[in-house]
């Protein structure tokens, strides 16, 4: 038996995409509550207003730059490489043409962009094991939003499990966001603190 974040067990499986739906399926998530998996212990927190208002800033920004029809999703369940990582990022743009796979999931392998708006009990994970699951898969673009500090961190070029370039923007300036072979200026003068 496997035993994750000390409380959930289940039967060890070589399939992790397999694990990490059954995992899913026990889940009894609460309304209000976004639950993901992170290095196999489970994080449920809150949705927060604040949050919400910032991830709804930069889903308008994509669809203004990328259009309607562009695979932009919030919440939505993509397995991620590392040890039962079933992450449910705050905003995720897949290419153009990115399918689901059998089982109904969607591929890290086809995410150009990715968007984490920070919560007070899970920021450990957005800096640390979600950063690094990120670069491992080589998403390009990995966006860190901290209301806490009113403070965005661009991570770019993915290397050898790490990202190479980092670019730190107050509240209040524009940032950059180099998506698909296009530049999206994502303005953050309304993003509010928490």
């Amino acid at each position: 038996m496997t035993v994750l974040d000390d409380r959930t067990e289940m039967a060890d499986s070589d399939d992790e995409t397999s694990a990490l739906d059954a995992l899913f399926e026990q889940l009894s998530v609460p309304e209000g509550f976004k639950a993901e998996i992170v290095e196999g212990a489970v994080f449920m927190v809150p949705q927060r207003s604040t949050h919400w208002l910032i991830i709804r800033r930069i889903v308008r920004a994509l669809d203004e730059r990328f259009g309607m029809d562009a695979l932009v999703f919030s919440d939505v369940r993509i397995d991620f490489p590392g040890h039962r990582n079933g992450f449910c990022p705050d905003v995720a743009k897949l290419r153009d043409g990115a399918e689901q796979d059998e089982t109904g999931h969607w591929l890290h392998q086809d995410i150009e962009f990715v968007a984490e708006v920070l919560s007070k009990g899970t920021a450990a994970n957005g800096y640390g094991p979600k950063k690094t699951a990120y670069a491992i898969a080589e998403v390009p673009v990995y966006l860190l939003v901290d209301p806490y500090v009113g403070k965005c961190h661009v991570h770019t070029q993915p290397k050898d499990a790490e990202y190479v370039t980092e670019t730190t923007v107050a509240f209040g300036g524009n940032v950059d966001l180099p998506i698909a072979d296009l530049t999206l200026t994502l303005i953050t003068a309304d993003f509010p603190r928490d």
